[in-house]
């Protein structure tokens, strides 16, 4: 690209001189961050994510906002969608990428049309993590005791229930309400020993139907698992909107570690679902990415046999798509080698 190609003049002070130096350098720090391959212009497609569209464009997806120039003439500069056309370029010798959105003309006719609606590309892939966002979620302190109501009977003393079959649980629940059903798993801790919040999964939903005392009779309307005795009724959790999430680098230095996978199971790969031990108490937010990090080996010095511990090894990286106070949910986007619980997270590198 003929923007990345730098020419300088001589100037008539040293002053003068050593501040184009620097700010050649500076330019040419940024042009750093652009893959080589990365095409001039690219037309959005249907299935892209954020994070792919990035990843196109810069060698660390996570300094997308560093190159994205906002453009005032769209409602909304976050969203992109199919159609759309970014552009490279060079602003005052720093990279910059562009939106171009067409304008579509609409002729109007007497004939009714069903228009279908523009869905804006997700962050990350929607299939890995929207399963995820209905059937998990974190709360603090003991979730029995922020619970409406928990199950004391199925019907005719039935042991498990399933949809369409009625319940019964002991608590308060308004009528007509629609509520989850949720089982507790998890119980997250922090390396001192601190709780950080217990998991609960998601089995299914349910409405209320009538109450004596505090005796409360439910019809379930979805299960995804059998709903047994003590499992909890709780307020469904209000859906966030993710469309806006930017992959980027949290503000402050953060280092923390995977403390759980949500499945339960021991190694972890590319697109898995993790849980990390930093939430929004931290200053943790939707879209921030950190690097992975596994510890270093353990040896013996050669000399005096003391043990060391050599320095630890980027591993990959992840985004946090649902943070809580304490810890938030995440989805590893690379990973170099298999991962384990207990492996560092820390902010990547600037």
């Amino acid at each position: 690209m003929a923007a990345r190609q730098y020419r300088w003049r001589a100037g008539v002070g040293g002053w003068l001189i050593g501040a184009l130096t620097l700010l050649a350098a500076l330019d040419a720090a940024a042009w750093e961050r652009v893959r080589e391959s990365a095409p001039e212009r690219y037309t959005v497609v249907t299935g892209d994510t954020l994070w792919d569209i990035a990843a196109r464009f810069l060698h660390a997806p996570w300094q997308w906002p560093e190159l994205w120039q906002a453009n005032p003439a769209i409602d909304n500069p976050h969203l992109i969608y199919p159609g759309d056309v970014l552009t490279l370029d060079d602003c005052q010798g720093v990279p910059c990428l562009s939106l171009a959105r067409e304008q579509r003309v609409v002729k109007l006719s007497p004939e009714m049309r069903t228009v279908p609606r523009r869905e804006a590309i997700a962050p990350i892939d929607p299939s890995v993590i929207g399963p995820f966002l209905r059937g998990h979620r974190i709360v603090d302190g003991d979730p029995a005791e922020d619970a409406l109501a928990y199950v004391v009977a199925g019907h005719q003393g039935r042991l498990i229930s399933g949809a369409g079959d009625s319940l019964y649980v002991r608590g308060q629940v308004p009528r007509d309400t629609r509520i989850g059903i949720y089982r507790p798993a998890e119980r997250y801790v922090g390396g001192d020993g601190t709780p950080l919040g217990t998991e609960l999964i998601k089995i299914g939903e349910a409405r209320a139907l009538r109450a004596e005392d505090d005796i409360v009779q439910l019809q379930v309307l979805s299960a995804d698992q059998e709903i047994r005795n003590n499992d909890l009724a709780v307020p469904l959790e209000t859906s966030r909107q993710l469309d806006t999430m930017v992959p980027q680098s949290p503000l402050n230095e953060l280092s923390g570690a995977i403390v759980g996978v949500p499945d339960g199971v021991r190694f972890i790969g590319r697109l898995q679902v993790v849980t990390i031990d930093l939430g929004t108490l931290d200053g943790v937010q939707p879209g921030h990415v950190f690097q992975i990090a596994q510890q270093g080996e353990v040896i013996s010095d050669p000399r005096s046999q003391e043990a060391l511990t050599l320095p630890s090894e980027a591993a990959g990286t992840l985004m946090v798509f649902r943070p809580y106070d304490r810890v938030s949910y995440a989805l590893v986007m690379e990973a170099s080698t298999v991962l384990e619980v207990g492996d560092l997270v820390r902010s990547p590198p600037r």
